[in-house]
């Protein structure tokens, strides 16, 4: 008698987003974690916020435990390495592992930097109507949420000179939060180009999902003819994150559940 073996199950993807009190928030989170599971069918994926919202890293991973899951892949829903990724992710897993000791999570990179969000960058720009056609006679303002850790501002300066070698006239890093001396606010970046003279002005928001601060890049890109809406659940976000959780050896082809 012949016995079947079933493939394994891969581990549940656990995309862990910051979280806020917009429910905006949430809800483009979601948007994003469904179309990453309408890319890996029979890959389960769920979302989890540090804050604010009802389904916290612990209560999901509680709830994933007791239904019997035993490997987890924890993807911080973060574009740089910051302070949320460096201190708060870990020390939620680490207080969770120790309750539930049998649990394996496997700890995934974060997003950035990646060309694939450059290209939903210019994705989002499209959209909101800027002419990729003309980016020699145009700067983009690469609005980022901002941070007091100087390798997230660093990540960000890096950014805005790469993609400045595809063709447009300036890229110039700003902030809505944490600016300072080297740390221009949106409006600021917006005011400096057009100051120079650059012909068409757009903004690039590099955050994931509406909130406060994605609130005060849009209030700060008044003076630009194009704001371009926040990646979200862009194709090539969703790709992003199957490919950080595939890096953590969770396998590339994800069997059916």
């Amino acid at each position: 008698m012949r016995h079947l073996t079933l493939p394994p199950v891969p581990p549940v993807l656990v995309v862990v987003a910051h979280g806020s009190r917009d429910p905006r928030h949430a809800a483009t989170v979601h948007r994003l974690v469904a179309r990453v599971r309408g890319l890996a069918p029979g890959l389960r994926a769920e979302a989890a916020f540090l804050d604010f919202d009802t389904e916290t890293v612990p209560s999901l991973l509680e709830r994933l435990y007791a239904e019997g899951v035993r490997d987890v892949v924890a993807l911080p829903l973060l574009l740089t390495r910051a302070f949320h990724a460096k201190a708060d992710l870990p020390a939620v897993l680490r207080e969770s592992a120790s309750r539930l000791p049998l649990l394996r999570v496997r700890p995934a990179g974060v997003l950035g930097p990646s060309p694939l969000l450059v290209a939903a960058l210019e994705r989002r720009l499209g959209e909101a109507g800027a002419d990729l056609t003309q980016r020699g006679s145009t700067g983009v303002v690469l609005a980022s949420a901002g941070s007091s850790d100087p390798e997230a501002i660093a990540v960000i300066a890096d950014i805005a000179r790469e993609w400045r070698r595809t063709g447009w006239c300036a890229v110039r890093p700003a902030f809505a939060s944490a600016c300072g001396p080297g740390r221009p606010r949106t409006e600021d970046a917006v005011a400096a180009l057009r100051a120079e003279g650059v012909r068409g002005v757009v903004v690039a928001p590099y955050v994931l999902a509406p909130g406060r601060l994605p609130d005060r890049i849009a209030a700060g890109a008044a003076g630009a003819d194009v704001l371009a809406p926040v990646l979200g659940a862009a194709p090539e976000v969703a790709r992003l994150v199957l490919r950080r959780y595939r890096e953590t050896g969770a396998g590339s082809r994800p069997a059916a559940a």
